[in-house]
């Protein structure tokens, strides 16, 4: 996906050729304000005042859906929203949570048409993950105050954008009662509850950057918000919603709690993923840590006690991620970075079923663990060719052909590709990891 220029990069990796297709907006470009300014507040040692960049759609983050349909996040139009998303409209979530202005909405790429579909959605998008109902449901995160979906077989019988979609704020039961009820407590301009009322629930922003559906509830889905020390949500959106969901907040055990041991703590949470035991993983980029939650360890959901989103640290695993301590820091923090984490479900890489990976995005690797040992591979791309590893995904080709007919692929890229070597003229790639069960397996 090229971010910066509103493109669809497609890969054959027979032919190892690259095509890049434009995508559209709904409206004139021009009147859709790029995410990536055009200005140039001081001269680029590389390109001067030439503004290379042009992204009105900022397109991200592609997902492929069962009839090979490449689902994206993109703007389609200016931000402020619709009519029917807003306070005074007939459409029920717009009455339980109207939403004022978006960014992104839903975009497919159909390649047998070689056409865009574009649709409108009143909730931002950033990330995008298909939960595995009847609906093909596809829930995106980037809504900051609410999460959002978009029935996709819905979409197809009908073609009505508005009665495909929904989303729902994120309020949690502080009450008890088992059931969200307006009014709640509102929180302010900060995201801070200035006056609790433990006899209402609880609206808290809780911010959304990555997002993956619960294999073991079609209803369920996870979110993740990077605001130090960084917390999971959980919402399950019931079988009625708006006025069925429900969500549930956990922290990253930090130093912010006084109750948990230093070198327990960690921060900075970023990519998220789930095993197929309903496990969530997710890559710590400040601490580097990866880290485990399984919810099934939580014995207090709701009451006052969550507000703070610390009722479950015996929830939580940390794993150090092997790599260089940067001198002086308490705890300990590594040199590198994970930009964001995937999980293994179906042994596309060879590892095993369920094996977690991260980006070691500072490091030229993929650092993958294997939990029942707490073993690390790291799979390192070395120097001077070199590696930024952004995100990934699995490929089985041939299940027939064992570890040649399997692989994950990763891509190589960045906002300022020229800063690798290459210089002027580099762009982005992707690299194929493939794993022998041993060393002369052929």
């Amino acid at each position: 996906m090229n971010i910066s220029n509103d493109e669809l990069t497609m890969l054959d990796p027979v032919t190892h050729e690259a095509t890049s297709l434009p995508v559209p907006l709904r409206v004139d470009p021009a009147t859709v304000a790029p995410m990536i300014a055009r200005s140039m507040p001081a001269p680029s040692r590389f390109f001067g005042d030439e503004l290379i960049w042009n992204d009105p759609a900022n397109p991200h983050n592609p997902m492929m859906d069962q009839q090979g349909r490449v689902w994206l996040t993109s703007a389609i139009r200016p931000r402020p929203n619709p009519d029917w998303c807003k306070e005074g409209s007939d459409n029920r979530f717009a009455r339980y949570f109207p939403i004022e202005r978006g960014y992104r909405g839903a975009v497919y790429y159909d390649p047998p048409s070689e056409s865009f579909e574009m649709i409108d959605t009143c909730f931002g998008t950033h990330h995008l993950q298909f939960a595995e109902d009847d609906d093909h449901t596809l829930f995106f995160s980037g809504g900051g105050a609410a999460v959002g979906w978009l029935r996709t077989a819905v979409y197809d019988e009908t073609g009505d954008e508005q009665a495909s979609q929904g989303w729902c704020p994120t309020v949690i039961d502080t009450n008890g009662d088992g059931v969200i009820t307006q009014p709640w407590n509102e929180p302010n301009r900060r995201g801070q509850i200035d006056a609790f009322d433990p006899g209402r629930d609880t609206r808290l922003v809780v911010g959304s950057y990555g997002i993956v559906p619960d294999p073991l509830n079609d209803t369920g889905v996870w979110i993740v918000s990077n605001r130090f020390p960084g917390r999971l949500a959980y919402m399950d959106i019931g079988d009625d919603p708006p006025e069925t969901c429900l969500t549930e907040v956990y922290e990253v055990p930090s130093a912010l709690d006084p109750n948990v041991p230093r070198e327990a703590t960690g921060f900075g949470p970023r990519g998220l993923d789930i095993d197929r035991h309903g496990v969530v993983w997710t890559a710590l980029s400040g601490s580097s840590h990866f880290a485990s939650f399984d919810r099934t360890e939580c014995e207090v959901r709701n009451g006052p006690d969550v507000l703070d989103g610390r009722h479950c640290v015996d929830g939580w695993t940390l794993y150090p991620t092997p790599g260089p301590v940067i001198p002086g820091t308490d705890p300990p923090m590594r040199a590198d970075y994970h930009y964001y984490n995937w999980v293994d479900q179906h042994d596309t890489l060879g590892l095993g079923a369920n094996v977690p990976i991260a980006n070691g995005s500072n490091s030229d690797s993929l650092l993958a663990l294997l939990p029942e040992t707490g073993e690390w591979v790291v799979m390192r791309v070395p120097y001077p060719q070199g590696f930024f590893s952004r995100g990934l995904d699995g490929r089985i080709d041939d299940p027939d052909a064992g570890w040649k007919g399997r692989g994950v692929w990763a891509t190589y890229g960045a906002a300022v590709t020229w800063h690798i070597e290459g210089g002027v003229g580099a762009k982005p790639g992707i690299v194929k990891f493939q794993v022998r069960p041993d060393p002369l397996a052929n």
